[in-house]
């Protein structure tokens, strides 16, 4: 039977709590097999990386990523990293870059027993990871932004139709999966080229998918239609920055940014990523909510069961969101959802549910 390599990297602030919090509770819904099948393998990025190797991402930990089917990443602090590495990309910037990561899947859902802004919401957001209007990540080489003078910035935005052809597909793709509407995200009235390319683009994929419905919105349209009616959208594909501010949007619409997974993935790797920050100002206090990580990780293991076809992965993932969707039902919360956990008593309860359910 095959096995797997699953790479961990705690990342600053509640990072580490929130990741050892998900890895023991990984590792529970791992034991229902006989025989374990997933290898750990862990590697330093962050403040943990800057103390060890001087840099926050070291050429080591990409190498050891470059056998991995996978990683789980940790929220990282990178606005308070010394002042000579506030230039480079930060940690997950740079995991996206390198290993080209160009989808970064965002779904957002209501949850039994989370009360959010809207209700009856299951939609998920396509944001094309590798360039857009993050000049960070969307040139070769070097960062395409400028200071021109003192007082004068150029900011890029970058469009192929390569890498809005590939996001295209992957979100037309899930619609299949789901209730077949797709929602293109653009700006193509004002950005003409750019957005207009993206537009046009994701139109002519559309074309390879006859049975599913498209429509097409403004950026501040689809921000006000999201408030007003988030339950009636499905899969949205964006790019870049709209991806990354409506999925922000949609977090907090069904309840807290806090509990909102997401997956960066490419043909063959995929990266877990709680859409959250490090929230320094409670690290170390045992009060973090570890769900949107533990979310996180449901996707990769599903990502992962797709790609190999291999029913332990699929079983998993099940145990753990069927185990999350009941600890909300009862009321078993941490403090920001307005329950009265730790992050130690939450994971300790998670895990005393899900081997009930085994």
């Amino acid at each position: 039977m095959k096995s797997y390599r699953i790479g961990v990297l705690k990342g600053d602030g509640i990072g580490p709590e929130i990741v050892q919090a998900n890895l023991r509770i990984l590792k529970a819904a791992l034991s229902q097999f006989q025989e374990s099948f997933v290898e750990y393998v862990e590697s330093p990025i962050g403040f943990e990386a800057i103390h060890s190797h001087q840099d926050p991402v070291p050429a080591s930990t990409i190498e050891e990523l470059k056998k991995c089917h996978g990683w789980i990443l940790g929220p990282h602090d990178s606005a308070s990293y010394p002042e000579i590495l506030t230039e480079r990309r930060n940690p997950s910037g740079e995991l996206r870059h390198t290993f080209d990561l160009f989808a970064n899947i965002r779904p957002s859902q209501s949850l039994p027993g989370v009360q959010g802004l809207v209700q009856n919401v299951d939609l998920v957001i396509f944001r094309e990871n590798t360039e857009g209007f993050y000049p960070d990540r969307n040139m070769y080489h070097g960062v395409g932004e400028w200071m021109i003078t003192p007082e004068v910035a150029i900011s890029t935005g970058v469009f192929t139709k390569k890498a809005i052809t590939r996001i295209a597909h992957a979100a037309f793709q899930s619609a299949m999966e789901r209730r077949r509407k797709v929602t293109i995200v653009h700006n193509a009235n004002v950005i003409k080229l750019g957005s207009g390319l993206f537009l046009r683009t994701c139109q002519e994929v559309a074309k390879a998918y006859p049975h599913v419905t498209v429509e097409d919105l403004h950026i501040d349209a689809m921000a006000a239609h999201l408030i007003r009616r988030a339950g009636d959208f499905d899969v949205i594909v964006t790019e870049n920055m709209f991806g990354d501010i409506l999925s922000d949007l949609t977090g907090e619409l069904v309840g807290s940014l806090g509990i909102a997974p997401s997956l960066n993935c490419n043909e063959n790797q995929a990266m877990a990523q709680a859409a959250h920050g490090s929230a320094p100002d409670i690290a170390g206090q045992n009060i973090a909510n570890p769900m949107g990580l533990i979310l996180s990780t449901v996707m990769l293991f599903d990502w992962l069961y797709v790609k190999y076809h291999d029913d332990r992965l699929k079983k998993t993932a099940v145990l753990i969101r069927r185990t999350l969707d009941e600890m909300m039902k009862m009321n078993i919360k941490t403090k920001d959802l307005g329950g009265s956990e730790t992050t130690t008593q939450f994971t300790d309860a998670f895990i005393q549910m899900m081997n009930q359910d085994k």
